[in-house]
């Protein structure tokens, strides 16, 4: 395989599945990326999802896939996992040819990072939406232009121009592409919907805790996880009523590890017969706002209106930086919390929603 073919690997060896009615949008998309300390020493990593659902990892130090949901594996026959868990292997190995290519051409000053990411949307209509990109440091560098089945560079400069030569001329590569984004990118992606439903369907529960204090007898903490970009907006609504922003305090996302955060919002309150307790979650990639209702006599449920939030998308490059830590972090999201002494929970509560984090045959 040439180093022009390093973005095919996981997709030419799935076959098309059957449909499953959706309730909003789902999005398939693999990430991969490539640090070079130096010419001679570079880590390697790569993340799968759908939707916010982390399916599966490529370990930095071993090279090794790991899988992280459970359905993941039932979804497609063993046979077409062997072949993908191979093609992996020749992908990182191509790709990192290919800038190698590239640091032939062009003076690079190290450390840097390079990243590729290839996604399909899928609308509950059937309607999709595919792409292909390749990045450096962050930045757009090339797409692939579906309809002419070519790349173009995103800025004007001397090494998008030599990737967009590499690349361009790989005229049966492209054809190959279009295939790819056209046709089996979907087909994986409804598969993974049909097996994956229940993880996808929602990432949002309220967990009450007695306090002990007769004036403010509850606290109601609602835990959102899973999502990407950091920035999310958590309102409590009482009865329908917006509670005053007074009530809770701002605080940060926590990152998981995987380039997805979660945060938690907690509130005080005195229930009495007939009140309901609703956290309303708002982010990008929402098309309204997600609603998680509590009440007393029933406890936490779905709000009959409620989307899912397996629709919180990766919209934005991933960079890795070259001294990460996982706990770390500047990005903050808007949110609320009862007391600014809290401990802060970065594990929620997960009845019935499995991570599998590092196993493998928990499924990607």
């Amino acid at each position: 395989m040439q180093p022009c073919c390093l973005l095919l690997f996981p997709f030419f060896f799935f076959f098309p599945g059957t449909w499953a009615e959706l309730e909003g949008s789902h999005m398939l998309q693999l990430l991969h990326f490539v640090t070079f300390q130096n010419a001679t020493s570079m880590q390697v990593g790569g993340l799968g999802l759908v939707g916010d659902i982390k399916i599966g990892s490529l370990d930095r130090r071993t090279g090794d896939i790991h899988y992280h949901q459970p359905w993941l594996r039932p979804a497609l026959p063993k046979g077409d996992w062997d072949v993908i868990e191979s093609s992996i292997k020749s992908y990182v190995r191509d790709f990192n040819s290919l800038v190698q290519k590239l640091t032939n051409h062009i003076r690079m000053s190290y450390p840097f990072v390079f990243q590729s990411s290839i996604s399909c949307k899928l609308e509950p209509n059937r309607t999709t939406r595919t792409f292909l990109a390749i990045a450096y440091e962050g930045e757009d560098l090339l797409q692939f232009h579906l309809k002419k089945g070519t790349w173009d560079r995103v800025p004007d400069n001397e090494m998008s121009a030599t990737a967009e030569h590499l690349l361009n001329n790989a005229t049966t590569l492209n054809e190959l592409i279009q295939v790819l984004l056209n046709v089996t990118c979907v087909d994986i992606l409804e598969r993974f919907i049909e097996y994956g439903r229940v993880s996808l369907e929602r990432h949002v529960r309220i967990i009450p805790v007695e306090t002990g204090n007769a004036r403010v007898p509850v606290r109601l903490s609602c835990y959102i996880w899973g999502f990407y970009p950091p920035e999310v907006t958590v309102i409590w609504l009482h009865n329908g009523d917006i509670v005053e922003p007074d009530d809770y305090n701002p605080i940060s996302a926590i990152p998981n590890g995987d380039w997805t955060y979660q945060t938690q919002v907690s509130l005080l309150v005195a229930p009495v017969a007939g009140d309901t307790y609703t956290c309303s979650v708002q982010h990008v990639s929402l098309q309204e706002p997600l609603l998680e209702d509590w009440s007393e006599w029933r406890g936490a449920g779905p709000h009959p209106e409620a989307g899912g939030l397996g629709s919180l998308l990766p919209l934005t490059w991933p960079c890795p930086h070259r001294s990460r830590t996982d706990a770390g972090g500047d990005d903050t999201a808007v949110g609320t919390a009862a007391d600014e002494g809290r401990e802060t929970v970065r594990e929620p509560p997960r009845e019935g929603y499995e991570d599998g984090e590092g196993s493998a045959g928990q499924g990607v």
